[in-house]
Protein backbone atom coordinates (compact mmCIF):
# COMPACT_ATOMS: atom_id res chain seq x y z
CA UNK A 1 0.00 0.00 0.00
CA UNK A 2 1.48 3.44 -1.22
CA UNK A 3 0.94 6.01 1.73
CA UNK A 4 2.79 9.00 0.72
CA UNK A 5 4.04 11.31 3.61
CA UNK A 6 4.27 14.82 3.25
CA UNK A 7 7.80 16.26 2.03
CA UNK A 8 7.33 19.09 5.20
CA UNK A 9 6.59 16.71 8.10
CA UNK A 10 6.22 16.94 10.54
CA UNK A 11 3.95 19.83 9.74
CA UNK A 12 3.22 20.65 13.43
CA UNK A 13 6.05 20.98 16.00
CA UNK A 14 6.07 22.44 19.93
CA UNK A 15 7.12 25.70 21.02
CA UNK A 16 5.39 29.53 20.68
CA UNK A 17 3.11 28.91 24.14
CA UNK A 18 4.18 28.35 27.58
CA UNK A 19 1.00 25.46 27.33
CA UNK A 20 2.88 23.99 24.19
CA UNK A 21 6.78 23.87 24.71
CA UNK A 22 7.06 20.00 25.52
CA UNK A 23 5.03 18.53 22.79
CA UNK A 24 2.21 18.58 20.62
CA UNK A 25 0.99 15.00 19.01
CA UNK A 26 -2.66 13.43 18.47
CA UNK A 27 -4.67 15.53 16.81
CA UNK A 28 -8.67 15.85 15.62
CA UNK A 29 -9.01 17.13 12.36
CA UNK A 30 -11.98 18.23 10.04
CA UNK A 31 -12.54 20.15 7.06
CA UNK A 32 -15.47 22.70 7.42
CA UNK A 33 -16.29 25.52 4.93
CA UNK A 34 -13.48 25.39 2.67
CA UNK A 35 -10.88 25.36 6.03
CA UNK A 36 -9.17 22.66 8.17
CA UNK A 37 -9.37 22.62 11.50
CA UNK A 38 -7.26 20.97 14.17
CA UNK A 39 -7.30 20.23 18.02
CA UNK A 40 -3.76 19.18 19.24
CA UNK A 41 -2.83 17.26 22.33
CA UNK A 42 -0.20 19.53 23.75
CA UNK A 43 1.57 19.61 26.73
CA UNK A 44 4.15 22.57 28.44
CA UNK A 45 6.32 20.20 30.57
CA UNK A 46 7.26 16.93 31.08
CA UNK A 47 7.41 16.98 34.55
CA UNK A 48 4.41 16.75 35.21
CA UNK A 49 3.36 15.69 31.77
CA UNK A 50 -0.13 18.05 31.76
CA UNK A 51 -1.89 17.91 28.58
CA UNK A 52 -4.05 20.74 26.97
CA UNK A 53 -5.84 20.92 23.38
CA UNK A 54 -5.44 23.99 21.20
CA UNK A 55 -6.92 24.84 18.35
CA UNK A 56 -5.25 25.59 14.93
CA UNK A 57 -6.79 26.62 10.89
CA UNK A 58 -5.38 26.36 7.79
CA UNK A 59 -6.36 26.68 4.04
CA UNK A 60 -4.65 24.12 2.83
CA UNK A 61 -4.05 21.10 5.21
CA UNK A 62 -0.74 21.55 5.86
CA UNK A 63 0.55 25.04 7.08
CA UNK A 64 -1.65 25.50 10.17
CA UNK A 65 -1.53 28.49 12.49
CA UNK A 66 -3.61 28.94 15.90
CA UNK A 67 -7.07 30.45 15.96
CA UNK A 68 -6.50 31.96 19.53
CA UNK A 69 -3.04 31.87 21.73
CA UNK A 70 -5.08 29.98 24.71
CA UNK A 71 -5.81 26.42 25.10
CA UNK A 72 -9.66 25.40 24.11
CA UNK A 73 -10.29 23.00 26.49
CA UNK A 74 -8.07 22.21 30.07
CA UNK A 75 -8.54 19.38 32.30
CA UNK A 76 -9.44 22.40 35.04
CA UNK A 77 -12.52 22.83 33.00
CA UNK A 78 -13.67 19.57 33.54
CA UNK A 79 -12.96 19.55 37.23
CA UNK A 80 -9.55 18.26 37.35
CA UNK A 81 -6.47 20.51 38.19
CA UNK A 82 -3.78 17.93 38.19
CA UNK A 83 -4.85 16.07 35.28
CA UNK A 84 -4.02 15.79 31.77
CA UNK A 85 -7.17 15.94 28.74
CA UNK A 86 -5.90 13.03 25.64
CA UNK A 87 -6.36 12.12 22.29
CA UNK A 88 -9.40 14.10 20.72
CA UNK A 89 -11.35 13.03 17.45
CA UNK A 90 -13.66 15.17 16.21
CA UNK A 91 -16.96 14.65 14.01
CA UNK A 92 -19.58 17.35 13.00
CA UNK A 93 -23.43 16.46 12.75
CA UNK A 94 -25.61 18.33 11.57
CA UNK A 95 -24.73 22.28 12.93
CA UNK A 96 -22.52 20.59 16.09
CA UNK A 97 -18.71 19.74 16.63
CA UNK A 98 -18.67 16.50 18.65
CA UNK A 99 -15.07 15.55 20.29
CA UNK A 100 -14.30 12.71 21.78
CA UNK A 101 -11.53 12.82 24.32
CA UNK A 102 -9.50 10.52 26.76
CA UNK A 103 -9.15 12.36 30.12
CA UNK A 104 -6.63 10.77 33.19
CA UNK A 105 -7.58 12.76 36.59
CA UNK A 106 -3.84 13.19 37.19
CA UNK A 107 -0.76 13.48 34.99
CA UNK A 108 2.59 11.76 35.52
CA UNK A 109 5.73 12.91 35.31
CA UNK A 110 8.03 11.78 32.30
CA UNK A 111 12.19 11.50 32.25
CA UNK A 112 13.79 11.32 28.93
CA UNK A 113 16.55 8.94 29.09
CA UNK A 114 18.49 9.00 25.70
CA UNK A 115 17.37 5.50 25.34
CA UNK A 116 13.93 6.63 23.67
CA UNK A 117 11.88 5.36 26.39
CA UNK A 118 11.44 7.69 29.64
CA UNK A 119 11.34 6.51 33.27
CA UNK A 120 8.04 7.63 34.71
CA UNK A 121 7.09 8.79 38.07
CA UNK A 122 3.79 9.86 40.16
CA UNK A 123 3.97 13.50 41.48
CA UNK A 124 2.87 14.66 44.92
CA UNK A 125 -0.36 16.62 44.35
CA UNK A 126 -2.19 18.54 47.61
CA UNK A 127 -5.42 17.22 48.70
CA UNK A 128 -5.93 13.50 48.10
CA UNK A 129 -5.34 13.55 44.84
CA UNK A 130 -3.37 10.70 42.76
CA UNK A 131 -3.66 8.73 45.91
CA UNK A 132 -6.92 6.58 44.59
CA UNK A 133 -6.17 4.47 42.11
CA UNK A 134 -9.03 5.76 40.00
CA UNK A 135 -7.04 9.23 39.66
CA UNK A 136 -4.34 6.96 37.43
CA UNK A 137 -7.53 5.38 35.06
CA UNK A 138 -8.47 6.79 31.79
CA UNK A 139 -12.15 7.68 30.79
CA UNK A 140 -13.57 8.92 27.84
CA UNK A 141 -15.80 11.69 27.48
CA UNK A 142 -17.90 13.38 24.73
CA UNK A 143 -18.40 17.19 24.43
CA UNK A 144 -20.05 19.54 21.91
CA UNK A 145 -19.11 23.10 20.44
CA UNK A 146 -20.63 25.56 17.89
CA UNK A 147 -17.05 27.18 17.34
CA UNK A 148 -14.83 24.65 18.05
CA UNK A 149 -13.40 27.36 21.01
CA UNK A 150 -16.09 26.64 23.53
CA UNK A 151 -16.99 23.12 24.77
CA UNK A 152 -19.56 21.75 26.59
CA UNK A 153 -19.59 18.62 28.57
CA UNK A 154 -22.17 15.45 26.96
CA UNK A 155 -21.31 12.78 28.70
CA UNK A 156 -18.77 10.41 29.94
CA UNK A 157 -18.47 7.60 27.81
CA UNK A 158 -16.84 5.02 29.79
CA UNK A 159 -16.92 3.63 33.23
CA UNK A 160 -15.18 5.33 35.72
CA UNK A 161 -13.47 1.82 37.15
CA UNK A 162 -12.04 1.16 33.65
CA UNK A 163 -9.08 2.46 31.59
CA UNK A 164 -10.93 3.22 28.10
CA UNK A 165 -9.76 5.06 25.43
CA UNK A 166 -9.92 5.86 21.88
CA UNK A 167 -13.37 6.38 22.06
CA UNK A 168 -14.72 7.87 18.74
CA UNK A 169 -17.85 8.83 17.03
CA UNK A 170 -19.48 7.75 13.86
CA UNK A 171 -20.32 10.78 11.50
CA UNK A 172 -24.08 10.17 11.44
CA UNK A 173 -26.75 8.40 13.13
CA UNK A 174 -26.94 4.66 12.09
CA UNK A 175 -30.26 3.28 12.02
CA UNK A 176 -31.92 6.28 14.22
CA UNK A 177 -28.81 5.91 16.67
CA UNK A 178 -25.18 6.94 17.51
CA UNK A 179 -22.30 5.03 17.22
CA UNK A 180 -19.39 4.95 19.32
CA UNK A 181 -15.98 2.89 18.81
CA UNK A 182 -14.41 2.47 22.31
CA UNK A 183 -11.39 0.09 23.89
CA UNK A 184 -12.27 -1.03 26.88
CA UNK A 185 -8.49 -2.41 28.54
CA UNK A 186 -10.00 -4.33 31.18
CA UNK A 187 -12.46 -6.20 28.78
CA UNK A 188 -10.31 -9.25 28.34
CA UNK A 189 -10.74 -13.03 29.06
CA UNK A 190 -12.78 -15.54 28.37
CA UNK A 191 -15.98 -13.64 29.02
CA UNK A 192 -15.40 -10.94 26.92
CA UNK A 193 -13.94 -12.98 24.05
CA UNK A 194 -10.87 -11.74 23.51
CA UNK A 195 -7.34 -12.15 25.17
CA UNK A 196 -6.19 -8.39 24.35
CA UNK A 197 -7.42 -5.27 24.46
CA UNK A 198 -9.56 -4.59 21.64
CA UNK A 199 -12.65 -2.57 19.40
CA UNK A 200 -15.95 -2.56 20.79
CA UNK A 201 -18.96 -0.67 19.67
CA UNK A 202 -22.00 1.39 21.78
CA UNK A 203 -25.05 2.66 20.91
CA UNK A 204 -27.13 5.81 22.07
CA UNK A 205 -30.62 7.56 21.58
CA UNK A 206 -29.41 11.05 23.38
CA UNK A 207 -25.25 10.60 23.09
CA UNK A 208 -25.61 10.69 27.08
CA UNK A 209 -26.70 6.78 28.16
CA UNK A 210 -24.90 4.31 26.26
CA UNK A 211 -25.68 0.98 25.38
CA UNK A 212 -23.12 -1.75 26.70
CA UNK A 213 -20.15 -2.42 24.38
CA UNK A 214 -20.37 -5.04 21.82
CA UNK A 215 -16.82 -6.99 20.44
CA UNK A 216 -15.98 -5.36 16.72
CA UNK A 217 -12.74 -6.49 16.78
CA UNK A 218 -9.81 -8.11 17.90
CA UNK A 219 -6.01 -8.96 16.95
CA UNK A 220 -5.66 -11.22 14.63
CA UNK A 221 -1.60 -10.79 13.14
CA UNK A 222 1.59 -10.65 14.79
CA UNK A 223 1.71 -6.94 14.42
CA UNK A 224 -1.07 -6.54 16.65
CA UNK A 225 -0.76 -8.92 18.94
CA UNK A 226 -0.37 -6.93 22.14
CA UNK A 227 -3.42 -4.80 21.59
CA UNK A 228 -5.87 -2.49 18.54
CA UNK A 229 -7.47 0.50 18.85
CA UNK A 230 -9.61 2.68 16.54
CA UNK A 231 -7.31 5.60 14.87
CA UNK A 232 -9.86 7.79 13.01
CA UNK A 233 -13.60 8.61 12.85
CA UNK A 234 -14.94 6.49 10.24
CA UNK A 235 -15.57 7.73 6.84
CA UNK A 236 -19.11 6.88 4.65
CA UNK A 237 -18.32 5.06 1.09
CA UNK A 238 -20.39 3.43 -1.25
CA UNK A 239 -18.46 -0.14 0.10
CA UNK A 240 -18.90 0.54 3.49
CA UNK A 241 -17.71 2.67 6.51
CA UNK A 242 -13.76 2.90 6.38
CA UNK A 243 -12.01 2.88 9.47
CA UNK A 244 -8.30 3.11 10.03
CA UNK A 245 -7.41 1.48 13.39
CA UNK A 246 -3.70 1.01 15.03
CA UNK A 247 -2.05 -1.99 15.72
CA UNK A 248 0.38 -2.44 18.94
CA UNK A 249 3.15 -5.55 18.91
CA UNK A 250 4.65 -6.97 21.64
CA UNK A 251 8.07 -4.69 21.02
CA UNK A 252 5.39 -2.07 21.54
CA UNK A 253 5.87 -1.20 17.45
CA UNK A 254 2.18 1.01 16.53
CA UNK A 255 1.38 0.71 12.86
CA UNK A 256 -1.54 1.18 10.75
CA UNK A 257 -4.50 -1.14 9.32
CA UNK A 258 -7.97 -0.47 8.22
CA UNK A 259 -11.41 -2.14 8.07
CA UNK A 260 -14.14 -1.67 6.06
CA UNK A 261 -17.59 -2.07 8.21
CA UNK A 262 -21.55 -2.46 6.64
CA UNK A 263 -23.07 0.25 6.48
CA UNK A 264 -26.08 -0.79 8.30
CA UNK A 265 -24.55 -2.73 10.73
CA UNK A 266 -20.84 -1.78 11.32
CA UNK A 267 -20.55 -4.80 13.59
CA UNK A 268 -20.10 -6.47 10.24
CA UNK A 269 -16.47 -6.61 8.92
CA UNK A 270 -16.76 -6.26 5.08
CA UNK A 271 -13.13 -6.57 4.87
CA UNK A 272 -9.81 -6.21 7.01
CA UNK A 273 -6.19 -5.17 6.20
CA UNK A 274 -4.29 -8.59 7.01
CA UNK A 275 -0.86 -6.73 6.52
CA UNK A 276 -0.48 -3.14 8.15
CA UNK A 277 -0.43 -0.21 5.51
CA UNK A 278 2.05 1.91 7.21
CA UNK A 279 4.48 1.38 9.71
CA UNK A 280 7.45 4.14 11.77
CA UNK A 281 10.27 4.25 9.00
CA UNK A 282 11.08 8.01 9.29
CA UNK A 283 13.65 9.43 11.73
CA UNK A 284 10.70 11.73 13.40
CA UNK A 285 8.78 8.56 13.46
CA UNK A 286 11.07 6.38 15.35
CA UNK A 287 12.93 8.71 17.83
CA UNK A 288 11.03 11.18 19.96
CA UNK A 289 11.13 12.53 23.79
CA UNK A 290 8.74 9.83 25.11
CA UNK A 291 8.09 5.92 23.27
CA UNK A 292 9.99 5.39 19.97
CA UNK A 293 8.10 3.52 16.92
CA UNK A 294 5.01 5.41 17.31
CA UNK A 295 2.77 6.59 14.25
CA UNK A 296 -0.50 7.20 16.05
CA UNK A 297 -3.28 8.50 13.39
CA UNK A 298 -6.26 10.83 14.70
CA UNK A 299 -7.69 12.80 12.41
CA UNK A 300 -8.26 11.81 8.77
CA UNK A 301 -10.26 14.21 6.12
CA UNK A 302 -11.40 13.05 2.44
CA UNK A 303 -10.94 15.93 -0.08
CA UNK A 304 -11.33 15.38 -3.39
CA UNK A 305 -11.11 11.87 -3.41
CA UNK A 306 -7.78 11.77 -1.15
CA UNK A 307 -7.25 11.07 2.26
CA UNK A 308 -5.45 13.16 4.38
CA UNK A 309 -3.91 11.30 7.43
CA UNK A 310 -2.80 13.57 10.19
CA UNK A 311 -0.49 11.26 13.17
CA UNK A 312 1.33 12.17 16.16
CA UNK A 313 4.54 10.53 15.65
CA UNK A 314 6.45 9.40 18.77
CA UNK A 315 4.51 11.37 20.91
CA UNK A 316 6.65 14.57 19.82
CA UNK A 317 4.96 16.04 16.71
CA UNK A 318 2.06 15.55 14.18
CA UNK A 319 2.53 14.20 10.46
CA UNK A 320 0.64 14.14 7.62
CA UNK A 321 0.52 11.64 4.97
CA UNK A 322 -1.91 10.93 2.51
CA UNK A 323 -3.19 8.21 -0.25
CA UNK A 324 -6.16 7.95 -2.63
CA UNK A 325 -9.38 6.86 -1.42
CA UNK A 326 -9.78 4.51 -4.27
CA UNK A 327 -6.37 2.96 -4.00
CA UNK A 328 -7.13 2.59 -0.08
CA UNK A 329 -10.90 0.71 -1.07
CA UNK A 330 -8.87 -1.44 -3.92
CA UNK A 331 -6.15 -2.55 -1.81
CA UNK A 332 -8.92 -3.40 1.32
CA UNK A 333 -11.05 -5.29 -1.35
CA UNK A 334 -8.67 -7.86 -2.59
CA UNK A 335 -8.97 -11.19 -2.64
CA UNK A 336 -7.04 -11.70 0.63
CA UNK A 337 -8.58 -8.97 2.74
CA UNK A 338 -12.05 -9.80 1.93
CA UNK A 339 -14.21 -11.20 5.04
Amino acid sequence: MNITRHAENPIVVPGLYDWRLATVFNPAVIKDNGKYYMIERTAGSLTPCKNYLGLLESTDGVHFTHVVDKPVLTPDELGFPYGSVQDPRMVKIDDTYYMTIALRPCAMNYYPTGTGIPERSIPTYPDGWGEEEGHWLTRSMLLSSKDLIHWDYVSTTTPLEINDRNNILFPEKINGKYALLRRPEEYIGDEYGTEQAAIWISYSDDLKTWDEPVLLAKAEQEWETKKIGSSTPPIRTEQGWLLFYHGVDQDTVYRLGAMLLDLEDPTIILARTENYVMEPETYYEKFGYQIPNVIFPTGCVLDEGILNIYYGVTDTAIALASVPLADMLEHLLAPGNRK
